[in-house]
């Protein structure tokens, strides 16, 4: 078994003939689209959207080659320079298309007879939602000269404002214990087992915020007052309806998720409650022993060891699943260990048209990294079930991303909580779980009612720092009750979570409770129905890029509008605390 992915089935280095041919190729699909473009207006409308999708499909292709090979291999090697001067010059050759493909675009959407046009050719059949969406998303489009425009402006706006951000958070330092260290060091110390640690790092956390506050409170006001003024622009009511719109998600399911986490909340308080209480505090926990871990796991794996542990585990769920498990293990999909330059963390990409992902982890051989493995490959897999899509259809939205990464993870941690070795490593695990669903369930609750706060009083008022300070614990108040101590919150989440900070993208909170709940309900139908349910899982992921959110969860059964779902999903955590309690008294 190699311990380093092999990218060799994409290009075997910058000097293969196939790489230097397919960036050749690269020009060519550039004047083309160009071309296509100025030609597109006088073209039949069948001829134009039969050869629009021809060229997207081939360009798709060629595209995700030479970006995922520059992209993994800058990923696993930071200072690899050519990697990451491959990615200037595929980012620049796309760029002078960006005109060219609105214009089509444009014209696409505009066909009248585009519904029967759709009907009358299979192969326009199967792109039926994108080219449906397309249309849609046309109508909140502005002017090609606008949309130009608000491009350009976005540079030295937004995009300015939110790496004005990245660049004070990752070069800020906190004094910890007479050491200067930096933002990320003394965060990670949340999770030592030493109580004196976690609070002294908490204390100089908070103090470290106080030397960048300013500065970062102006980049988010700046940042929210665009978007507010963007979504106006191109005819949302508000930044919320943007999202959903771009999720493919309707407000009612939205509105049935957060009824449901606000009427169990009471589930994940009586969790930090209790252990608050096995910890020694009286007055709820404190936020710098949210992250304390209980119980131990001494378990190590080697990778041929969390191979076979996850092969046990798998084979008794789904065979195919299983299968792609053994080849990523064996066929040098993964990229295992950390080393001086690879990335940090964890996440898995898919090479399109070749059936085959790429998953990186700093894997250290802790159970928990075997989870970690076992969600990325469950991203993989809902890449295996896409392969018999057409190249165009490979996309689903942010709310359904997570399903089969999460899936897997209940599948394994579950397997091991009963085969838990020991209590204490039973309660270790379930403490892991339990904390895990916490921050997906209140602190997401809290970031959600923290940015739509923010959102509705930007418009009219400048919020300095201390005023987000106060909205961030008023909505952690509300989210957290009595779980935690209210006189030790924490008051910077707003400024330390990079996710508020773009003005692309808003509201990147609920979607991970979405995931975590979507795939608990699945994993609980799975309980229920047992092996006949895997192809129905199958099905919905093979769904999620062809349909709304909705429509994937119909393919199971599943209305989402329907607030009982939800709490079928949260309430199978009942069960969790009670058992984290029993562990607990003993």
């Amino acid at each position: 078994m190699n311990y380093e992915w092999s990218l060799d089935v994409l290009y075997k280095g910058y000097d293969d003939p196939k790489f230097k041919e397919d960036m050749k190729k690269l020009d060519e699909s550039v004047e083309r689209t160009n071309r296509f473009a100025e030609e597109i207006a006088s073209m039949p409308p069948l001829n134009a959207l039969l050869e629009y999708i021809r060229q997207g499909e081939e360009d798709q292709l060629l595209i995700s080659r030479l970006y995922s090979y520059a992209s993994l291999r800058s990923s696993a090697n930071t200072k690899d320079t050519e990697s990451a001067s491959v990615i200037g010059r595929l980012m620049g050759k796309l760029s002078s298309t960006a005109k060219a493909s609105t214009r089509i675009e444009k014209y696409i959407a505009s066909i009248e007879d585009l519904d029967r046009l759709i009907e009358s050719e299979p192969v326009l059949k199967e792109y039926e939602f994108m080219l449906k969406n397309l249309r849609e998303a046309q109508k909140h489009r502005l002017s090609d000269e606008c949309e130009e425009i608000a491009a350009l402006y976005d540079i030295s706006g937004g995009s300015a404002w939110s790496d004005l951000h990245s660049y004070l958070t990752s070069s800020v330092t906190a004094d910890y214990r007479g050491e200067k260290i930096n933002l990320s060091s003394v965060r990670n110390l949340a999770y030592s087992p030493d109580p004196a640690v976690r609070k002294d790092a908490y204390d100089a956390e908070l103090l470290c915020y106080e030397k960048i506050k300013d500065s970062v409170a102006f980049a988010l006001n700046s940042i929210k007052l665009q978007v507010i003024n963007s979504s106006r622009l191109r005819g949302f009511s508000s930044p919320l309806e943007q999202v959903l719109f771009g999720s493919h998600m309707t407000r009612e399911t939205l509105d049935a998720l957060l009824d449901a986490m606000r009427e169990h909340l009471d589930i994940f308080h009586r969790y930090l409650k209790i252990k608050a209480k096995a910890l020694g505090h009286k007055n709820g926990l404190p936020w710098y022993d949210l992250f304390a871990p209980m119980g131990s796991c001494e378990r190590k794996f080697t990778p041929e060891q969390a191979k076979d542990y996850l092969l046990n585990i798998f084979n008794g769920f789904d065979k195919d699943l299983a299968n792609m498990v053994e080849r990523a293990f064996d066929e040098s999909w993964i990229d295992f260990y950390p080393r001086e330059g690879k990335v940090g963390g964890a996440f898995c990409a898919s090479l399109e048209g070749l059936n085959q992902s790429r998953v990186l982890t700093n894997f250290d051989g802790a159970l928990t990294d075997v989870v970690t493995l076992a969600h990325e490959l469950g991203h993989a897999f809902h890449n295996l079930n896409l392969e018999k899509h057409r190249p165009l259809n490979n996309d689903y939205s942010m709310p359904v991303a997570e399903t089969a990464s999460t899936f897997n993870e209940n599948v394994v941690m579950n397997a091991a909580i009963k085969a838990a070795q020991s209590d204490d490593e039973k309660l270790f695990l379930i403490e892991s779980q339990l904390q895990d669903t916490t921050q997906i369930i209140c602190d997401i609750y809290s970031r959600y009612l923290f940015e739509t706060a923010v959102f509705e009083n930007r418009e009219n008022e400048f919020l300095p720092a201390d005023r987000l300070c106060e909205l961030m614990l008023d909505a952690q108040k509300k989210a957290y009750g009595d779980g935690l101590d209210p006189d030790v919150l924490h008051p910077f989440m707003w400024l330390c979570k990079g996710h508020y900070y773009s003005s692309g993208l808003s509201f990147y909170n609920f979607p991970y409770a979405f995931g975590g709940l979507f795939a608990r309900g699945l994993y609980e139908k799975y309980l229920e129905e047992g092996s006949s349910f895997v192809p129905v899982y199958r099905k919905l992921l093979y769904t999620t890029p062809t349909a709304t959110v909705e429509g994937a969860a119909k393919v199971a059964g599943i209305d989402l509008t329907d607030k009982r779902f939800w709490e079928n999903s949260l309430s199978s955590y009942k069960n969790n605390v009670d058992e984290f309690e029993r562990l607990v008294s003993r």
